[in-house]
């Protein structure tokens, strides 16, 4: 009989067979998302510091108030593009795009063209 692992340890074991191969730098740091139920997060991360450098969410008080719910792809694209306004405001251009295993689709997507829009470099 073969076990079948939850959907979220699925996206967990892919997310670390990619994270052995994908690293933030400071020069170019690394992107990364974390999707819930509820809301949508990003960060860009120097892995040699360890350091977060910058972060968004749905949560952030500069959105609030524009956003019904924070779930969906509209919520995604706003904080993708105040994760890039603050990134570049840091001194941030250039960054390596981890999805953490999500699929490149719906709100991960829309994160992630709002943030090339502002100007962010992938």
């Amino acid at each position: 009989m073969i076990k079948i692992k939850p959907r979220n340890e699925q996206r967990k074991q892919r997310h670390q067979r990619v994270r052995v191969k994908l690293n933030g730098t400071a020069e170019r740091p690394r992107l990364n998302v974390f999707r819930s139920n509820k809301h949508i997060y990003a960060q860009i991360i120097d892995d040699q510091s360890g350091r977060t450098l910058v972060a968004a969410s749905s949560l952030d008080s500069e959105l609030q108030e524009g956003l019904p719910r924070g779930s969906d792809a509209a919520a995604a694209g706003k904080v993708g593009a105040l994760l890039a306004r603050r990134a570049l405001n840091s001194g941030i251009k250039e960054v390596v795009f981890d999805r953490s295993g999500y699929r490149y689709h719906g709100r991960v997507k829309a994160l992630a063209e709002a943030a090339r829009e502002e100007g962010l470099k992938f």
